[in-house]
């Protein structure tokens, strides 16, 4: 496995009666950073936790937090969830009209800006995005539930960006997230992927993991 390439366990498939105990599983098991899912009810059905839960979450490790923000007009509560102890703060380009605005408003912050994008919203949409920002997380399913199988024309996207990120010597990550198991993991290893975000594998112990 390449050395840059990171795990980023996702929390959303984690014992929500025990998520001070998970972060110390994801610690054990190779977890170089939390992926927190925020969902809204409206940007995707789901509600999931806020801002409380992750400022309660902080100090128990030390793992930088992406927190991934499934929320309509994400640029309403950057702020908050930036206070709570969020590292890096991953909103999608579908949910608001002020891309741009988002970004700027992450990094005034003082925090790292990522930018996802749905199954089927195309690359081009982040054009002059690239530059800014550090991390561009491609939904390998639909967001919003856990456990899907990973949607194989995502793989074709990865590829592209990797393309774009080598050619225009770019230096954001590329993380993908859904359906991410110790099959698909060499296929998005393989298509450029270098931040690995996983769910219900990891806490069921199916991903073969090995820095």
């Amino acid at each position: 496995m390449k050395t840059d390439v990171i795990l980023s366990p996702s929390l959303l498939s984690a014992d929500f009666c025990s998520l001070g105990s998970e972060l110390d599983k994801i610690e054990a098991c190779g977890g170089s950073m939390v992926h927190i899912d925020v969902m809204d009810g409206h940007f995707v059905p789901p509600v999931t936790y806020g801002q409380p839960v992750i400022k309660s979450l902080r100090p128990r490790t030390g793992l930088p937090f992406d927190v991934h923000l499934m929320v309509e007009k994400p640029e309403d509560s950057i702020e908050s969830y930036a206070v709570s102890g969020a590292d890096l703060i991953t909103f999608h380009y579908e949910a608001t009209d002020h891309a741009d605005l988002c970004v700027q408003l992450i990094h005034r912050l003082e925090k790292k800006a990522g930018i996802a994008l749905c199954p089927a919203t195309p690359l081009c949409v982040l054009e002059e995005l690239l530059p800014f920002v550090e991390l561009v997380l491609i939904m390998t399913v639909n967001p919003g539930w856990g456990g899907q199988k990973l949607i194989p024309y995502t793989v074709d996207k990865i590829k592209k960006l990797a393309d774009i990120r080598k050619a225009k010597g770019f230096g954001f990550r590329i993380s993908v997230d859904g359906g991410i198991n110790s099959g698909t993991l060499p296929t998005v290893l393989g298509a450029g992927a270098d931040t690995i975000v996983s769910g219900s594998s990891f806490f069921k112990g199916e991903l073969n993991w090995e820095k």
